[in-house]
């Protein structure tokens, strides 16, 4: 007999059917797990507690904090699903947050929650799901996937406003093969109807904006708690090497930056270069950040054929950057990305995403971390 494949590209019934879904407390993966159970999936729900959490005000849009994994337990009550608490604290420091301070340290600009979905998120929620033998691990973010005889490809979301796809660029191609995404083809605001009449208590709640163990995104102060020698003054330099001013420490700039730099110039001054071995920041005008090389480092590749990579593709350099053509060349395990349009302010640290159009939209085809 043949089965009918199912909603998640499983050929196998239902109610045969375990899923893990990944519960941040949020409206998104509370969501998600409604729509697995009320289609009639097996569900267990997992929470992650990724760090103690700090002193934050009423108005503080974090996600994983104490809150969310009250949140979580209740939804997943809500559903009569199982649900556990996996608790992954020091892994998190050791990991994201010692990444996090040290990166910013070195003149970089990082972006923890890659970090995380690579050596946490998906690392270990991966594991645990094969262990509980469940089928497909399900997370609410916001990105497409197709499954086609058994093969998984991740694309940018319906909603563009809401796509997370430049995030899980690092995700390996066994994970994604196991991944599900149901909220890829919703706008948040469909999303949020779901959940309203799945009747769930966190169906208004707003977003989380800010780094989970980053406070109403004063980055700089969780710096300076992990590493008290990090404001540590030094030279503001024009590019000719002229001495303009002194800052209090590079982590309190960012590549592109020009508010705060606090130096009168006749036109505005941008910060065109960090020397984390000098301790010194370089200025200039606009015009100096233009960048059309980008070279990276630790490639994750997902194409199905390498013909797909060396064609011309769309490479996206920051996560509220536009689409940029370009040319990428590997050169073992590394990668030269030449732009074929100018591009402003790229710093080392951020992720540099490959796409390639289809009919189905936006492929992603892996990336790397940019160097420099």
């Amino acid at each position: 007999m043949i089965r009918t494949i199912n909603s998640l590209g499983l050929n196998k019934k239902v109610n045969e059917t375990t899923v893990v879904v990944a519960m941040s407390g949020g409206v998104d993966s509370s969501t998600v797990a409604g729509m697995m159970k009320k289609e009639g999936y097996n569900v267990i729900g997992i929470t992650l507690k990724l760090y103690d959490d700090l002193k934050k005000n009423k108005q503080s849009k974090q996600c994983c904090a104490g809150q969310d994994i009250m949140d979580a337990k209740r939804v997943a009550q809500k559903l009569g699903i199982a649900h556990k608490i996996l608790y992954y604290q020091d892994k998190f420091k050791n990991s994201v947050i010692d990444n996090f301070v040290n990166s910013y340290l070195n003149g970089e600009t990082p972006i923890p929650c890659i970090q995380c979905n690579q050596s946490v998120k998906f690392n270990d929620l991966f594991y645990e799901a094969k262990k509980l033998k469940a089928d497909a691990l399900v997370t609410g973010h916001y990105v497409k996937s197709i499954t086609k005889n058994n093969i998984t490809n991740m694309y940018r979301a319906k909603d563009r406003n809401r796509d997370q796809s430049y995030f899980l660029f690092s995700t390996t191609r066994d994970q994604l093969n196991f991944l599900r995404f149901p909220l890829g083809s919703l706008d948040k605001s469909e999303t949020r109807e779901i959940a309203k009449k799945l009747e769930l208590n966190v169906a208004d709640k707003p977003d989380s904006q800010d780094i989970c163990f980053v406070p109403n995104g004063d980055y700089a102060s969780v710096i300076k708690k992990f590493r008290p020698d990090s404001y540590k003054k030094g030279n503001i330099k024009k590019q000719d090497g002229t001495v303009v001013g002194v800052h209090d420490g590079i982590i309190n700039f960012t590549i592109g930056q020009r508010k705060g730099i606090k130096v009168a110039d006749k036109e505005p001054l941008y910060v065109i270069e960090i020397d984390s071995i000098k301790n010194e920041i370089i200025i200039g005008p606009k015009n100096k950040l233009i960048k059309r090389l980008v070279k990276l480092k630790d490639l994750n590749l997902l194409y199905d054929e390498k013909k797909e990579l060396e064609e011309e593709v769309f490479v996206k350099v920051r996560s509220t950057g536009k689409l940029i053509k370009a040319k990428v060349e590997l050169i073992n395990g590394n990668a030269n990305v030449n732009l074929l349009e100018d591009e402003y302010g790229i710093s080392p640290g951020q992720a540099c995403v490959f796409y390639s159009k289809n009919s189905d939209g936006y492929k992603v085809l892996g990336g790397g971390w940019i160097k420099k």
